[in-house]
C-alpha cells in the first residue's frame, strides 16, 4: 500500500468521507465536524485501495475512483510543534498497518518541515496504538462529546 499526498480540494473532499465514516458518524456528528479551516496549510497524507480494477473508457484507460481506506492529517503548529489529527482506518482495514504508515509518513514530512516534536489528541482507544509508534502520554485531556477520553500524547523528532 502507497501512501499519497492530496493535492486539491477533490482529494480532501474524499478524505472527508472516511474521516466522517469513522471520526464521526458514529456518534451521529455532522461532516463539518470532520473539518476546520486548516486543511489547505496541513499535509493530508492517506491510503486507497489498490485491488479495485481499471476501467475502460473510450481508447484510454484510467483509474475507477478508489475508496480511502485510510488517512491523517499533519499540520503546524507554534514553536516547530506539528499536530496530528483526523487518523482513521476504514473498519476493514485496521491491524494490517495502515495507521503507522500513515504516521511514518507524517512524521517523515514533520521532519523535513524541521519540526521538533509532534504532539497528538489519542482518543481512548487508540493510546496503545500511538504507544507502539513511539509516542509518551503528556497528560489527560478532554473528554469528546461527553463520552470520548482523550490523551495529550508527544513525540521528540
Amino acid at each position: 500500500m502507497t501512501v499519497k499526498f492530496a493535492k486539491n480540494k477533490e482529494d480532501i473532499e474524499r478524505i472527508l468521507q472516511l474521516r466522517y465514516k469513522m471520526l464521526r458518524l458514529p456518534w451521529n456528528q455532522s461532516i463539518e465536524t470532520a473539518t476546520d479551516n486548516l486543511e489547505l496549510k496541513s499535509v493530508n497524507a492517506y491510503i486507497e485501495n489498490e485491488n479495485l480494477p481499471t476501467v475502460a473508457q473510450g481508447q484510454a484507460l484510467r483509474q475507477a475512483g478508489k475508496e480511502i481506506i485510510a488517512c491523517g492529517r499533519l499540520q503546524e503548529n507554534e514553536n516547530q510543534i506539528g499536530q496530528i489529527r483526523f487518523m482513521a482506518v476504514s473498519d476493514d482495514y485496521q491491524g494490517k498497518g495502515l495507521g503507522k504508515l500513515i504516521v511514518i509518513s507524517l512524521e517523515k514530512t514533520a521532519k523535513e518541515l524541521n519540526l521538533k516534536s509532534i504532539e497528538l489528541q489519542a482518543r481512548d482507544n487508540a493510546v496503545d496504538f500511538y504507544k507502539s509508534c513511539g509516542y509518551k502520554i503528556k497528560e489527560k485531556s478532554f473528554l469528546m462529546w461527553d463520552q470520548i477520553q482523550h490523551f495529550l500524547m508527544e513525540k521528540t523528532l
